[in-house]
């Protein structure tokens, strides 16, 4: 039976869809342009693309902000899930609220909050113990897996506890430890929310500004410090390159993930 949509309602739909990925389309599009200016369209050309592979500053911040989005994201990911598993599989504990409490934090603190906080953080261990010496790509990386450890542990609890708990005590009262039923039953059945709880926070890392501008110090400069910087100047459009670039290998990404998650087998129900 064919279901008929109300044309306001499709309407509505093309216009979010069009409000959100006709800007990408336009940078893509823009980052082939020969001109100067970046919104005057002057024919297509690669130069900013060989102009954007000549430009150091630009490609240092770029590989700081995806060592630093992809070491955040991995640990961020493997503590989050060890924190979501705390909260739905060990039951009630001394310290419980308190753990929920500390976890949610960065969830609902505004940025500047959490980032002061930090520097404050960083500024008195230096003081008292000498690390982290400086500010830098360590200080940054730690204050990234602060907060995106909370998504992905809000991302893990969610699927677990949506989760049938039979399959980990029918594992149990075959012999195995939980340990191992940790490993071989709760992980996989997990596994899609914590890819996405990677990806999410891959892209938090990738996109903060606020609290990277706190915790970082000279010569350590990511992307999004770096584009806002230049916004005052003005931007060039070997920017619109980089970020054609970033579009294209966050897609292949989220491509490759969706693809693995459709390949994987069904469960067939009894």
């Amino acid at each position: 039976m064919n279901r008929r949509y109300p044309p306001f309602l499709i309407g509505v739909l093309a216009f979010a869809y069009a409000f959100l990925y006709v800007p990408i389309v336009l940078v893509i599009v823009y980052s082939f342009n020969d001109s100067r200016l970046v919104s005057v369209w002057g024919g297509f050309s690669l130069r900013w693309y060989r102009a954007l592979l000549e430009n150091e500053q630009v490609l240092r911040a770029a590989w700081l902000s995806l060592r630093v989005a992809i070491v955040s994201a991995t640990v961020a990911t493997v503590l989050g899930t060890l924190a979501g598993i705390a909260l739905t599989r060990m039951g009630r504990y001394p310290g419980r609220f308190l753990f929920t409490g500390m976890l949610a934090a960065p969830l609902v603190m505004p940025e500047i909050i959490t980032g002061l906080s930090l520097l404050l953080l960083f500024v008195t261990l230096q003081d008292l113990i000498g690390w982290p010496s400086g500010r830098g790509a360590l200080t940054i990386t730690l204050s990234h897996i602060t907060f995106c450890m909370a998504f992905v542990a809000v991302v893990a609890q969610s699927r677990l506890a949506a989760m049938d708990a039979a399959l980990e005590e029918a594992a149990l009262d075959l012999g195995g430890t939980p340990f191992r039923v940790t490993l071989d039953i709760t992980l996989p059945l997990i596994m899609p929310a914590m890819v996405s709880g990677w990806l999410l926070s891959f892209t938090l890392s990738l996109d903060d500004l606020v609290i990277t501008s706190f915790v970082s110090g000279p010569g350590a400069s990511t992307l999004p410090m770096l584009i806002y910087s230049k916004v005052k100047l003005g931007l060039t459009p070997d920017i619109n390159a980089l970020a054609t670039l970033i579009i294209v290998m966050v897609s292949i990404c989220v491509g490759v993930a969706g693809w693995l998650m459709y390949r994987r087998p069904v469960p067939q129900r009894v």
